[in-house]
Parts: C-alpha cells; sequence; structure tokens
C-alpha cells in the first residue's frame, strides 16, 4: 500500500497520526483503528457501556472516567477498579506522578489483575507496555475481562468486531496488513435478559400503560402521603432518586442517614448517586429480577422506572391487602 493511501486511510480527526517509517523500530509492528471501526456503532456502545459501569463504581470515591482511551493507562483507575471489585487491598503507591512511578503502579496493579483473572501474562490480549501506551483495543480487552468476571450480568453489546491495521517496519518499509479483532462474544439467547411483562405492555398494549402509572401513582401516594410528599409524574419525580430512596425506606423499613445520600442533588453524578444506591438496596432485599441501568432511571426511561415501583408494588400492595392491619413504621 501506498504511504499516502495509508496515511488518509488511518487518519482519524482528534487522534495521533499514523507513526511514519522513522518512528517504528525495525520489526516493530503496531495497531491502529481506521475511522470507519471508530465509527462503529457498536464498538461506541462498548465503549459507553464500560464507562458507565466503571463510573457506577467508583461513585463513592468520586472517581469519573470521560475517556478510556486517555484515563486508564496510568493505573489509577484500574487500582480503584480492581479493589472494589474483587475486595483486595492493592500495596502499591496512591498517586503516581511521574512515568516511571505510573509504570510502575500499572505493574503491580495488572500482575493482581492477571492474577485474579488467571491469565497467563503471554496469553493475555493486554500488556503493560499496550495500557501504558494508550492502546484502545487492549485497554477494551482487559475491561471487558474483568467484566465478565467481576459482574456477568453487565449488558455489553454482543460479537462486537472492529477491523484493524497493522503497521509494521520492515526492511523494506512500511507494511501494513489488515484483521478483524474480535471484542465480545457472540451472543445466544440465554445470553440476553428475557423480555418481562413491560417489554410487553410497551410493545403490544401501550394504551393500558398510563392504567398501570395510575395504579401505581395511588399506591405510592398512600405510602408518602406519611411523609408529607406526593407523586404526579412518574416519569420525572424518580430520576434524582430522592423520592425512591424514601419510599424504599418506608416499605422496607429502611433507615437511611442523611450523609448516605443527596437529599437535594444538584448534579447528575450526585442524581445517579442516589438511583445507585437505591437499586441496590432493592437488589439486596431480591425485589429486583430484572436488570436495570441507574442512568435510565436518571434520564427518565419510563419503562425502567415502572420496573422498580412495581418491584415495590406487587411485594406491598399485596402484603397489605392480606394484612389489613395497622401499617409499619421506619426502623
Amino acid at each position: 500500500m501506498e504511504p499516502e493511501s495509508l496515511y488518509n486511510l488511518l487518519q482519524t480527526p482528534g487522534k495521533v497520526d499514523p507513526p511514519a517509517e522513522e518512528e517504528l523500530s525495525q520489526g516493530e509492528k503496531r495497531k491502529f483503528l481506521p475511522p470507519t471501526s471508530r465509527n462503529n456503532p457498536k464498538f461506541e456502545e462498548l465503549q459507553k457501556v464500560l464507562m458507565d459501569w466503571i463510573n457506577t463504581e467508583l461513585l463513592p470515591e468520586h472517581i469519573v472516567v470521560r475517556s478510556l482511551e486517555e484515563d486508564i493507562f496510568d493505573g489509577l483507575i484500574l487500582h480503584h477498579l480492581f479493589q472494589k471489585l474483587s475486595g483486595l487491598k492493592l500495596d502499591v503507591e496512591e498517586i503516581a506522578l511521574t512515568a516511571a512511578s505510573q509504570r510502575r503502579k500499572l505493574t503491580a496493579v495488572l500482575e493482581s489483575v492477571d492474577q485474579s483473572l488467571q491469565v497467563e501474562e503471554l496469553q493475555a490480549k493486554w500488556s503493560v507496555e499496550s495500557i501504558f501506551s494508550k492502546d484502545l483495543l487492549a485497554t477494551l480487552h482487559l475491561l471487558v475481562a474483568l467484566a465478565k468476571r467481576f459482574q456477568p450480568d453487565l449488558p455489553l453489546p454482543t460479537n462486537v468486531q472492529v477491523e484493524v491495521i497493522t503497521m509494521e517496519h520492515t526492511k523494506s518499509g512500511l507494511k501494513s496488513e489488515k484483521s478483524v479483532e474480535q471484542l465480545t462474544e457472540c451472543g445466544t439467547d440465554k445470553d440476553q435478559p428475557s423480555k418481562d411483562v413491560f417489554d410487553e405492555l410497551f410493545k403490544l398494549a401501550p394504551e393500558k400503560v398510563n392504567a398501570v402509572k395510575e395504579a401505581i401513582v395511588k399506591f405510592v401516594n398512600q405510602e408518602l402521603d406519611r411523609l408529607g410528599l406526593s407523586v404526579q409524574n412518574l416519569d420525572t419525580q424518580f430520576a434524582d432518586g430522592v423520592i425512591l430512596l424514601l419510599l424504599i425506606g418506608q416499605l422496607e423499613g429502611f433507615f437511611l442517614h442523611l450523609k448516605e445520600f443527596y437529599l437535594t442533588p444538584s448534579s447528575p453524578a450526585e442524581m445517579l448517586h442516589n438511583v445507585t444506591l437505591a437499586l441496590e438496596l432493592l437488589k439486596e432485599e431480591g425485589l429486583l429480577s430484572y436488570p436495570v441501568n441507574p442512568e435510565d432511571i436518571v434520564n427518565k426511561d419510563a419503562k425502567s422506572t415502572l420496573r422498580i415501583l412495581y418491584s415495590l408494588f406487587r411485594k406491598h400492595k399485596l402484603k397489605d391487602k392480606l394484612d389489613g392491619g395497622p401499617q409499619r413504621s421506619p426502623k
């Protein structure tokens, strides 16, 4: 392939240009993603799902990832994420400011990660060098492996494949070769969450959605009345997580200290913290039978909001009818 055509193929707006021949040592190979691969919708979706997952996990530590390509390389995010997922305490320096100390920290973190994943260094699709050099493909392979190990129910897009161009400096000059890199496995029906009643409701009987909302609003307001609160719009009033947490506390008998959540959230991150906490409480009580993404609640997704409210409605509305006695107070 001619150098000029290769340059045009690989150049991506906002990214570092492909190396010139003199930048690659003799025999060195380097992978690049052409623009068509970077703009692949499933490739973009995979990055978004992984970023949302990391940010949800590290939200209590006020760590935010904005770019997998730029924020993972120095070992800081990986250090905190692996500790959170594995429950292990790593004996590494917290803040690494120099390139040498960052590489040293990344090496220690990856050794622990590989050991936990039971991956041999030669088998791994990532390395200290590739992660430290901000290799997006290697970073994605690593994060997908962590997700599969520690959160197998994370809804990663299936069968994500991207075309990759490998450049090699040979005696006769630059040589390029195309290949396809598989980032996630092909999906099967059992890998996907089965459709629930709300999938069918929104698809087959959308005219009944409002009737369901009215029944749940009535139930919610009966419970919130004791707190001097009321709800008129299910789609919007649960987005910040405050009423949802108060409702769960009222129904399940939880006492939530004000330090544990934001009573008046002023940013999406604070809203996400509240909703994530609420979903964790529901999971602990065995009430969340269908996976719900906290970002969907914050983004006012009606179906996701109905799912979590119906889980409470189904348990407590029936129980109240059977008991017929006085309501309990929160512990």
